[in-house]
């Protein structure tokens, strides 16, 4: 995302680090990159220049904008370097997420406002013994400014890996730093749980949503998403909305401090439900590295076990159970958005097939996330360099269920085979992938302002079932150029904040339970997925 520019001001030598629009709409995220680090280099330049010209350094150039104040009673920090008593700093944001195998590793991830001292965790089996101390990584992340918007921001993201855990087993853990002990008497409250996967499968829930954003009804969502125990949430992208817009090519809307708020916010529910974040187009941030997803590195400790798990953090898997997941990053093939596609030069797409493969050998059920629809009859429709891409992959392998977010409705298909409806699924239904198809569930009602569907085309849901009739829709194509359909597959829709819940049984008759609820709690869809039946 970069920022529009009207050029140097009048009254300052110091240029604007954005990029003119018409400029950056040509740009690749790793043009845009390159493009900002020249010209922050050259600010810089400016800016020491002026200051020895002026005899010392300008006031308040290095000064970057305050964090929200997590600051604990005692000293107060030195606002002139941004530093502070250990003691004076309490952490935030904590968010867990599972390593490659969930029942033995989990990482804990969490903020400070200020630079800290010697961080870490203390992790034990009940909350009164913590003797387990692990050291935490420090991954910064400095933001720069842009003159006559925002100032720098430097931010501070800490994780703790915990590997040979127990399957099955309740954990407890505090966040600590010099100066900062979780388990004194004082902090306990801090203390935060998890638990690892079972040894073998059992019944269990998951949740999934997208496009999430820091609102008062991502919230309401968080809470009753919690009320249903699951084990892991999958996050299927436009995680914050830091950025805005969007669209890879400007970033004037771009607030990195929305992070702060956003990790508050989850925290009610991610200091211990493992949140499993794959990444959206509102994801790519250009200050941070050439394919924009520095920031997500820093900020998120995700399973490492993808293509290139250093240079795409949101594309992965693990097992759960009988259960398989796959996190995909659709910024590499996505038609409508194409600032980052093909950046993996086909490596995610061969990665995703070799799994596949792997996975339907070894679970019962394979559900693979990410952000760009591949089936969706809301404001961005469907996107077709998913289709081209992975969809082929998908009907190969006898996907069991692929969840997307992108647009801010929810939208359920009938089972769709080589393209077309291989069965229709409606409320209560139930459906058999190796027969009849895939169900996409378009959940994107996490939080964010929601969308409609065209003109004329009704909510139909439970308890507001409508006549099932054809839609006009569009798919994006290579052209970037928005291709008419009129589709039968569009068979559950409803506009209100909502989140996928998913049961998985595991034993001789194995079943995906798959239901969409309300922010009220109420339920407005349901349907079953059995193999082989």
């Amino acid at each position: 995302m970069t920022a529009p520019s009207t050029g140097p001001s009048p009254e300052s030598p110091v240029p604007d680090v954005g990029i003119p629009y018409e400029l950056a709409r040509g740009m690749s995220m790793a043009e845009q990159y390159e493009y900002l680090r020249t010209r922050l280099t050259r600010r810089r330049a400016l800016v020491a220049a002026s200051a020895f010209a002026g005899g010392g350094l300008l006031a308040g150039c290095a000064q970057g904008a305050e964090a929200p104040a997590r600051v604990a009673s005692g000293p107060s920090p030195n606002r002139a370097t941004g530093k502070a008593p250990g003691s004076a700093v309490t952490p935030f944001g904590r968010h867990l997420a599972f390593g490659a195998d969930p029942k033995t590793q989990m990482r804990i991830s969490w903020q400070v406002p200020f630079a800290v001292r010697k961080p870490y965790i203390r992790v034990g089996s009940t909350p009164w013994d913590l003797s387990r101390r692990i050291e935490a990584e420090v991954r910064p992340l400095h933001t720069p400014g842009l003159t006559g918007q925002r100032a720098a921001l430097d931010q501070y993201y800490l994780h703790a890996a915990l590997d040979g855990l127990r399957p099955g087993s309740t954990y407890y853990y505090g966040v600590g730093h010099e100066g900062f002990d979780p388990a004194s008497k004082e902090r306990h409250p801090t203390i935060g749980h998890f638990r690892t996967a079972p040894a073998h499968p059992e019944k269990f829930v998951f949740t999934a949503f997208g496009d999430q954003g820091v609102t008062p009804d991502a919230l309401a969502n968080d809470k009753v998403l919690l009320g249903r125990g699951p084990a892991f949430h999958l996050h299927a992208g436009d995680i914050c909305y830091a950025d805005g817009l969007g669209l890879g090519q400007r970033s004037d809307t771009y607030d990195p401090a929305a992070w702060d708020l956003f990790l508050e916010q989850t925290e009610t529910v991610a200091k211990t439900v493992p949140w499993m974040v794959t990444t959206g187009n509102h994801d790519m941030e250009a200050w941070y590295s050439p394919n924009g997803y520095g920031g997500q590195s820093a900020r998120w400790a995700l399973p490492s076990n993808g293509f290139d798990p250093r240079n795409a953090p949101g594309a992965y898997s693990f097992v759960y159970g009988n259960v398989g997941i796959v996190a995909l990053d659709a910024n590499d093939v996505s038609y409508e958005i194409p600032a980052n596609k093909g950046y993996s030069d086909g490596r995610q797409t061969a990665w995703l097939d070799k799994r596949l493969g792997e996975l339907r050998e070894r679970v019962d059920f394979v559900v693979v996330f990410f952000h760009h629809c591949a089936y969706s009859t809301s404001t961005h429709a469907s996107d077709g360099g998913v289709r081209d891409a992975w969809v082929p992959l998908f009907d190969r392998h006898r996907v069991d269920l692929v969840i997307n977010g992108h647009n801010h409705v929810y939208e359920r298909t009938d089972a769709i085979k080589g393209g077309t409806v291989g069965r229709r699924v409606p409320v209560g239904a139930s459906t058999d992938p190796t027969r009849d198809g895939i169900v996409y569930v378009t959940a994107g009602g996490a939080g964010r302002s929601l969308y409609r569907f065209p003109t004329g085309v009704e909510d139909s849901f439970e308890g507001k079932v409508t006549r099932h009739e054809a839609v006009e829709t569009f798919h994006w194509t290579k052209s970037k150029q928005r291709k008419t359909d009129t589709v039968e597959w569009s068979r559950v829709r409803y506009t209100g904040f909502s989140f996928l819940s998913v049961e998985a049984q595991a034993g001789p008759s194995p079943r995906l339970t798959v239901s969409a609820l309300a922010q009220s709690g109420e339920r407005v869809d349901r349907f079953e997925v059995r193999r082989g039946t």
